[in-house]
């Protein structure tokens, strides 16, 4: 099996989650729920979190709805859980609140070293006019984006990587930079797709993935790939 440095001549196109590995998703989301959860997210954070994660996953293994829905769905489940009431109008604005989330510290320098030498994309499991406001917080445009309202899918699915393949490039050439194994790092070792294992939250890996790479931020992964 080849090292990610073998790999690293052939690679022509980066690809990359985007909210966990880019954007500071569980910062960001944290001070979203604080909204209305209140102090209990200060009280019980990493049980918050794990709770989140949890009923976001079980929603998008439904049949496809929008992100935006799913967002709605999940908020009024938190509060359901944590026995805080929310209103439809704040769940709608617990969705519009993603735009605000803010990019991790390294992320914009480490885009524009890898800009240099790579095209940029980005496949996630987000509706595309969310992520237009997300994409604000960057100082780089992608080449392209895969977002989960144009397969009609949600990671860990393969939709997102098919459609990738399909429009814009091969796993040859192509190195996969994410910071979830479950959503990310599964499907990519299903289609052989090297992948980056940005692990941001200094994770455990209790999973069968096996990363090419591993790196705590992605500016670490710059460095390491030379840019």
């Amino acid at each position: 099996m080849e090292t990610l440095e073998q790999r690293l001549p052939r690679i022509t196109t980066i690809t990359f989650d985007c909210y966990g590995t880019l954007i500071d998703w569980k910062g960001g989301l944290c001070a979203s729920l604080r909204a209305w959860l209140g102090d209990v997210v200060d009280q019980r954070e990493a049980d918050v979190f794990a709770t989140y994660v949890a009923i976001e996953a079980e929603e998008e293994s439904k049949p496809f709805r929008c992100y935006r829905d799913i967002l709605s769905i999940v908020a009024k489940r938190m509060g359901a859980r944590y026995g805080v009431p929310v209103t439809d109008e704040q769940a709608a604005a617990f969705a519009d609140s993603l735009t605000a989330w803010k990019p991790f510290p390294d992320t914009n320098g480490a885009l524009a070293r890898l800009k240099r030498r790579y095209r940029l994309g980005v496949l996630s499991n987000i509706d595309r006019d969310l992520f237009e406001g997300t994409c604000e917080h960057f100082d780089v445009t992608f080449d392209f984006v895969v977002s989960a309202d144009a397969v009609k899918s949600y990671k860990p699915g393969l939709a997102h990587f098919q459609e990738y393949l399909h429009q814009h490039g091969d796993a040859e050439s192509t190195l996969h930079v994410a910071q979830s194994l479950f959503h990310d790092g599964g499907p990519a070792a299903q289609l052989s797709l090297a992948y980056v294992w940005i692990n941001r939250y200094n994770q455990r890996n209790g999973t069968t993935v096996r990363p090419d790479a591993e790196f705590a931020t992605l500016a670490a992964m710059a460095d390491a790939v030379g840019v």
